[in-house]
């Protein structure tokens, strides 16, 4: 089950399915779309994506699949990266909170998201060894590009898993946290954000994707940041900004 629940310019979308420590089955995966969507209509300034139980997200619910016609391609080319896509692309910053098991899918909605939280016990990595699958959702681009070749191919061959303190501290995420600390911290986080400069955060956004995927070198975002700077300069948040810095005020921000 997914829910979502709008306040105050935050998106809370919450992966309820504990007794199944939150695996996705394609009709979850259609639903979590669903909301994201429905958040982006609402105009959110911030959307928060959380687990509820003992997990995060176990990754692909296969409980009920038999591997004789397993439909693959649609469930990861027609569900999974859709919707990676569209996470990605959230036109707001968006926040994960992530405790217990983060693996397969559930590791592919951390990557696509901009910033991550997790608890410190929580575990990260590749369990495909034992199902004789490759890791997927974008798993072999986060640990490649963070770990490097090596430490990769360890975590995907051994299947070992790793904590959330130690994924941060190899550059995984962005801030681990002690899991009774966790949801505070990223609600909070993306209250701040959602008072924000909401134009300022989706320019530096679509520079580090640049910057991601490969799309723009070193001069390439200098120009990208010169550009957006140019943009900015004419909404009302870059104007209040700078008279509040002036007036020595906290701004007030409305996103535009």
């Amino acid at each position: 089950m997914i829910e979502l629940d709008i306040a105050d310019g935050v998106a809370r979308v919450t992966l309820n399915a504990p007794e199944r420590l939150n695996a996705l089955g394609p009709d979850d995966l259609r639903a979590l779309d669903a909301a994201y969507a429905e958040a982006e209509a609402a105009g959110v300034r911030a959307l928060v994506l959380r687990g509820e139980g003992r997990a995060f997200c176990a990754g692909r619910d296969i409980a009920g699949v038999d591997p004789a016609t397993d439909d693959v391609s649609g469930y990861l080319d027609g569900l999974v990266t859709p919707l990676l896509r569209r996470i990605a692309a959230f036109p707001a910053p968006t926040f994960a909170a992530a405790h217990g098991a983060c693996l397969g899918v559930g590791l592919g909605l951390l990557v696509a998201t901009d910033i991550v939280y997790v608890a410190e016990d929580a575990k990260v990595g590749s369990p495909f060894a034992a199902l004789g699958a490759a890791l997927d959702s974008g798993g072999h681009w986060l640990l490649v590009s963070r770990l490097g070749p090596h430490r990769a191919m360890d975590l995907i061959v051994s299947g070992r898993l790793i904590s959330g303190a130690e994924a941060v501290a190899g550059g995984l995420f962005s801030r681990a946290l002690p899991a009774a600390e966790l949801a505070e911290a990223v609600d909070a986080a993306a209250a701040a954000a959602a008072g924000g400069a909401t134009e300022a955060f989706l320019a530096s956004k679509r520079i580090v994707a640049g910057l991601r995927d490969g799309s723009l070198d070193f001069w390439g975002s200098i120009a990208a940041e010169n550009a957006a700077q140019a943009q900015l300069r004419d909404t009302a948040d870059y104007r209040e900004g700078f008279r509040a810095f002036q007036e020595k005020r906290i701004p007030r921000f409305t996103g535009r």
